[in-house]
C-alpha cells in the first residue's frame, strides 16, 4: 500500500470531478477526521488515516483490501470508478437523475437509461457530465455519464438514450466470482 504519486491523483481527481466537481475537498477534509486515498495492486483505497497507520506494518502480500475500493487503474493509465464508491459519489454528487420504477431494472441489468424511465433530472445538466443514477425514493442505484444536456434531452424521443450505463448496484451479483 502505497500514497498515490502526482500523476494518479491528477487522474483520480480529474475523474470524480466528474462527478461530484468541487465536493472533493468534503472526501479529504472530513470534520470527524482527515481520509486519504492509497494504492494496492491497482486499485485505489478511501480510508481514514488512522486505519492507514494501523495498516502499516501488514506486508503487500498479506492486504487484501482496506478501506472503500473507489476503482482501479487501468493498464493504460485510465480510472475506472467501481460500484463500492456510490455511497460518496451519491451524498456529494452535483447533477443527479430519479428513474421510474419500470426503468429501474433496465439500468440494474446494465442498461443505459433511456428518456421514457427519467422521472426527475438536476437542471442544467451538461452533455456528457457523470451523473448518479436515483430511483425515486432516492436510493442510489448507480452512476453514468449524460448522453445530452438537460435541454436536448426533453426534445429527445421516448426510447432515445439519456444516460450512458457506467457502472449499478447489479454489478455486485453479475460479478460475483471476479471480485478479487
Amino acid at each position: 500500500m502505497r500514497p498515490l504519486t502526482d500523476d494518479e491523483t491528477k487522474v483520480l481527481f480529474e475523474k470524480l470531478t466528474k462527478y461530484i466537481g468541487r465536493n472533493i475537498a468534503h472526501l479529504i477534509d472530513r470534520p470527524d477526521e482527515p481520509y486519504c486515498f492509497r494504492l494496492q495492486k491497482d486499485r485505489v483505497y478511501y480510508m481514514s488515516e488512522e486505519i492507514m497507520r494501523r495498516a502499516t506494518p501488514v506486508g503487500r502480500r498479506n492486504l487484501v483490501a482496506l478501506g472503500v475500493c473507489f476503482g482501479k487503474f487501468t493498464k493504460t493509465g485510465k480510472f475506472r470508478m467501481h460500484i463500492t464508491a456510490l455511497p460518496y459519489l451519491s451524498q456529494y454528487a452535483i447533477y443527479k437523475v430519479w428513474v421510474k420504477p419500470n426503468g429501474e431494472m433496465p439500468f440494474l441489468y446494465g442498461n443505459h437509461v433511456v428518456k421514457a424511465h427519467i422521472g426527475r433530472v438536476t437542471e442544467d445538466m451538461p452533455e456528457h457530465q457523470g451523473v448518479v443514477i436515483f430511483n425515486m425514493a432516492d436510493v442510489p442505484l448507480g452512476f453514468g455519464v449524460s448522453a445530452r444536456s438537460t435541454v436536448d434531452m426533453r426534445k429527445v424521443d421516448p426510447t432515445g438514450i439519456a444516460v450512458f450505463h457506467q457502472a449499478d448496484n447489479g454489478e455486485y451479483l453479475r460479478e460475483e466470482d471476479t471480485l478479487f
